[in-house]
């Protein structure tokens, strides 16, 4: 089985959250989508005292307003077989963010584990989220929020989901991140880090730190990643 700590990242959000938009390396999600005619890529690699995870979650948008995100990720525990794990995501905005304004939109989406609950059901947890952003002076600092439900497969429990972040850009390429999220049955988890921009609008890779609040040192991770953003594909 899953260890929790693995289980609970995958069903709080890693699907998906510099400049244009906010995703990695946050779990908490924004009201910004991949630029439109688009996709973009986040790839990512995230280590723990005795396992790890690498994940690859590519979103396209290709009519404006309608993103789409289809990935997975692969842990493995030491000394035992690994995992798989697959997203499949859509997310729509009502109202984009704006400088120095907010914006607030709803995703929806489905986490599926193979290994764990297997048979012909293709769909796997099943969760609904809103996310919601808040800009201020001129983008330098933004802060995201999110609130969700997620349905458990297996148990057929109902959870309620929360997510809190912020962005603070300290130079012209680098953001600092802080972010808290969680869901009402676990201790929530933290994380604090950093985005640098190896080329603006395109390119950047970024480093994080992070454990359950109150919870054993193996709960304690750090995570590199990578987005890729082209302007145009479609």
């Amino acid at each position: 089985m899953l260890p929790m700590r693995f289980s609970t990242l995958v069903l709080l959000g890693a699907w998906l959250p510099l400049e244009a938009m906010s995703a990695r390396p946050f779990v908490t999600d924004d009201a910004r989508l991949t630029t439109q005619g688009s996709c973009q890529l986040e790839t990512w690699v995230r280590s723990y005292k005795d396992s790890h995870e690498v994940w690859a979650l590519p979103a396209c948008n290709p009519t404006g307003n309608l993103e789409f995100t289809v990935g997975g990720g692969r842990a493995r525990n030491s000394g035992e077989h690994g995992t798989s794990d697959f997203v499949f995501q859509l997310k729509t905005l009502f109202r984009p963010l704006s400088t120095n304004g907010w914006g607030w939109g709803l995703g929806v989406g489905t986490v599926r584990h193979p290994e764990i609950s297997p048979g012909p059901n293709l769909l796997g947890n099943t969760y609904a989220y809103v996310p919601m952003s808040f800009s201020f002076q001129d983008d330098r600092v933004v802060v995201h929020a999110n609130v969700g439900w997620l349905k458990e497969r297996t148990t057929h429990r109902n959870n309620a989901t929360w997510g809190l972040g912020a962005e603070f850009q300290t130079a012209q390429r680098v953001m600092l991140i802080a972010e808290a999220f969680g869901d009402h049955r676990h201790n929530p988890y933290a994380q604090i880090g950093g985005r640098l921009a190896i080329v603006p609008n395109r390119v950047q890779v970024d480093l994080t730190v992070g454990q359950q609040m109150a919870g054993p040192s193996n709960t304690r991770w750090i995570s590199m990643g990578l987005r890729f953003t082209p302007d145009e594909l479609f």
